[in-house]
């Protein structure tokens, strides 16, 4: 599934530079597998390399996008914590900074990820298990629905088994207890 990366077409990258776009573009393709746009990917896989604070000016310069449309890329990285705004600016202009620890830009991502599919099941459990147990208590329920709504129920509640042991793995991730790695040199 590989794209065209960024600067791929450039002859004049150094072998140096050649192997970071090929980093860019496996970082922007898992970024893309995991439901992140693949541009924003291979923006975070630039400022990873890049290794110091970045303007706008400077991303939407090196990745040919609009202002607009890098302003959301760069807002997108900064809530799934990959990018941080630094609150010093250069020349009155904003300055955006890589998580530059695979650990620490893998755990924001898949922490907020995760949070948000469990948040929204987990709005959808409390509002269907009572709405199916009010079913079952209705005495003019057929003994067919009423099998049903007992199966539904069963995989509802094997749901809600689910979701607790993954918000468990979400909270132990946050903190980094679950991996052996725990980032940083």
């Amino acid at each position: 599934m590989k794209r065209e990366g960024i600067g791929e077409l450039d002859l004049e990258l150094t072998p140096r530079m050649q192997l970071q776009r090929r980093m860019i573009d496996a970082i922007a393709q898992t970024m893309d597998l995991y439901g992140a746009n693949y541009s924003f990917g291979q923006l975070y896989g630039i400022m990873f390399f890049e290794d110091r604070p970045m303007t706008l000016e400077e991303m939407k310069h090196m990745m040919s996008m609009s202002k607009s449309n890098m302003s959301y890329g760069v807002r997108s990285l900064i809530s799934s914590g990959m990018v941080t705004k630094l609150t010093e600016k250069q020349d009155r202009k904003d300055l955006y900074m890589a998580e530059t620890d695979f650990f620490r830009a893998f755990r924001s991502f898949f922490t907020m990820k995760l949070q948000r599919e469990i948040d929204v099941m987990n709005e959808a459990l409390e509002h269907v298990l009572p709405g199916l147990q009010e079913l079952l208590e209705e005495a003019e329920l057929s003994e067919d629905e009423r099998e049903r709504c007992l199966i539904d129920y069963a995989k509802i509640q094997h749901a809600v088994e689910f979701y607790q042991s993954l918000q468990q793995f979400v909270d132990e991730l946050r903190v980094g207890d679950i991996l052996p790695y725990k980032g940083g040199a």
